[in-house]
């Protein structure tokens, strides 16, 4: 009986959230409300016994992401006022898309495809099951080359980010290592004798 209240009070937090995130105009609330309906999807991830994705989910976006977010949004010192204005005029074709979007996944995802009376509840786990143990094994052996070419891929798109990113300036001038290796006492240095000059009136 508890365990229904409790998914209900999270899901409920997290859609406000949710909706809150989008419709706040402060971009600093909008994150804090991020960060809540994250803990509100952890909470969901637990009671399905993901107990690795919720962990995960509070540690990688709400520990990191989510403050890298904030500390960016406040260093900004965004404008708010140009982003204020139009918010009534392009409401309604908002509102439009978002029911569309409710419709469509009420129709993929509603009781008709995932309702208890079509997908069976699954069994309990036992005490000693490890959820990142058996997620571990089903993503190195049966899900190992799409892993392996997901990682290959998520390094060229960050070796693709620093390169793109990054401009050469032709006021800078650049290291070359081999040449200050290379480099000879003779080629910096260079002893000059200067003849001692004795001034007259002594």
């Amino acid at each position: 009986m508890i365990e229904p209240a409790i998914f209900y009070f999270f899901a409920a937090m997290l859609v406000f959230a949710g909706s809150m995130v989008i419709t706040v105009r402060n971009p600093v609330h909008a994150a804090l409300f991020l960060v809540l309906a994250f803990f509100a999807s952890a909470v969901l991830w637990l009671l399905l016994e993901a107990e690795f994705l919720a962990i995960a989910l509070v540690l990688v976006y709400v520990g990191a992401v989510m403050v890298l977010f904030l500390f960016v949004v406040m260093m900004l010192d965004i404008n708010l006022v140009p982003r204020r204005e139009g918010f009534i005029k392009y409401l309604p074709i908002g509102g439009a898309v978002a029911l569309i979007m409710v419709i469509t996944m009420t129709m993929m995802v509603g009781p008709g495809h995932f309702g208890a009376d079509v997908v069976a509840v699954p069994a309990r786990a036992a005490a000693g099951y490890s959820n990142t143990r058996e997620l571990g094994h089903v993503l190195y052996t049966d899900f190992v080359y799409p892993f392996e070419i997901a990682a290959v891929v998520l390094l060229v798109a960050i070796v693709a980010a620093i390169a793109l990113t990054m401009r050469v300036s032709r006021q800078r001038r650049g290291l070359r290592p081999e040449q200050q290796v290379a480099v000879r006492r003779e080629d910096r240095v260079r002893l000059v004798k200067v003849p001692p000059v004795r001034d007259g009136s002594a």
